[in-house]
């Protein structure tokens, strides 16, 4: 029987964050097997990040000048398939830091462009998008888990060979299994007029604001991504335990994702009041989580991932599809993931290297504080969102 478009993304998801699953608690173990220090690994994490700057409105451009949406998919998770291939190949900080580079920006540029796919089939078909996308965070769970035994059977360096075979997994799904979603209503636009599309949506303040808000609170996950598996090892918390504390909060995240958000959407409860509910949360756990609490202090702040991470990315994507054209949906969608799952989080990532080194758990600190600079950018949103709606209730809005 054929899948449908539901369970066609929900596979693509499960792959994609299967392998962010592996990557993201276990990466800063690996390299730190290779004899990194902690300003060294934060530099691999962040180098990629950062650089989405570049990458990622150059990518999202390029994206748009494909027939299919599948298709540059397709092509980047091979691209990151090769480059983590590469860096498990390689020796020395500099090979590692090319190679990490080119997987790590494969990888994170296919997110963006899986939720904007996922979002025009769910509107045309009628399903939720929160329903593939909570498939993928069970994956994470699911992997989060394994990993964590798996490693303790094994080695480090099957951290590398569960990316690679995620990577490779996701490319031959999207290219054979995702529906073939056109990228253009009508005739594609040309690369100068996409770029243009682009600088319009920076020029809209409301959309700007929107963007740093939910951006610092996903950047403020910074310490927890990149460090807290080395942490809570320094506090003799075994692999296996740091695999299931992971897995536990993506659990909340997808109960939040299936049960709490249909809930909150037919209460009519708008994106905003969720943001903000996710930024207090967010100052919470992370101010918390900088006094290195016991493992069973550990397990309440790791349930509040359902408000910092699950609530947050909703509420942003549902921000940004309310505030963006829909021509410019992609290139919207991918500036909030460049500044969420780029900038902002590669200047936390690059500045929680030696942070770790310094302070170890005090780290998260930063975060509290990057988190409550995420929280004013939210409270200033709410009178820009009441203005706009007062404008489009009154007349044409002439949007960016």
């Amino acid at each position: 029987m054929e899948l449908g478009s539901r369970s066609r993304a929900a596979l693509q998801y499960v792959l994609m964050f299967g392998g962010l699953g592996v990557s993201l608690p276990y990466a800063g173990l690996w390299m730190r097997a290779q004899g990194l220090s902690g300003a060294e690994i934060g530099v691999l994490l962040a180098a990629p990040m950062l650089g989405r700057l570049i990458t990622g409105p150059a990518l999202a451009v390029w994206a748009d000048g494909f027939r299919y949406r599948r298709t540059p998919i397709a092509l980047l998770a091979a691209l990151a398939g090769l480059g983590y291939g590469a860096a498990g190949l390689s020796e020395g900080f500099a090979a590692w830091a090319v190679c990490w580079f080119i997987g790590a920006t494969g990888a994170a540029a296919i997110i963006p462009l899986t939720d904007v796919l996922t979002l025009r089939l769910a509107r045309r078909e009628g399903f939720s998008f929160a329903v593939p996308r909570g498939f993928g965070s069970a994956a994470f769970v699911a992997t989060n888990i394994a990993v964590g035994f798996i490693l303790r059977a094994t080695g480090p360096e099957a951290v590398i060979v569960g990316v690679i075979l995620a990577c490779l997994g996701i490319a031959v799904v999207a290219w054979r299994v995702l529906p073939a979603e056109p990228v253009h209503d009508g005739p594609p636009i040309p690369g100068w007029d996409r770029f243009r599309g682009m600088g319009r949506l920076l020029k809209d303040p409301v959309l700007v604001t929107a963007l740093v808000a939910i951006g610092a609170v996903q950047a403020a996950h910074a310490f927890y991504y990149g460090f807290s598996a080395i942490v809570w090892r320094g506090q003799g918390i075994e692999p296996h335990l740091t695999g299931l504390l992971w897995a536990f909060a993506v659990a909340a995240e997808i109960g939040f994702m299936w049960i709490v958000d249909p809930w909150r959407r037919r209460r009519g409860i708008g994106a905003w009041p969720l943001l903000a509910l996710a930024a207090t949360a967010a100052v919470l756990r992370w101010g918390l989580m900088a006094a290195a609490p016991p493992l069973w202090i550990l397990w309440p702040l790791q349930a509040l991932h359902a408000l910092s991470f699950a609530a947050s990315y909703l509420a942003g994507i549902e921000l940004i599809e309310r505030l963006a054209p829909r021509d410019s949906q992609t290139a919207a969608q991918t500036l909030s993931s460049t500044l969420s799952a780029g900038v902002l989080i590669g200047l936390a990532t690059l500045a929680s290297g030696p942070l770790y080194d310094a302070y170890g758990a005090g780290g998260y600190l930063a975060m509290a504080g990057l988190a409550g600079l995420g929280l004013i950018a939210v409270m200033a949103l709410k009178p820009m969102l009441v203005a706009r709606a007062r404008f489009e209730a009154t007349g044409p809005y002439g949007r960016p």
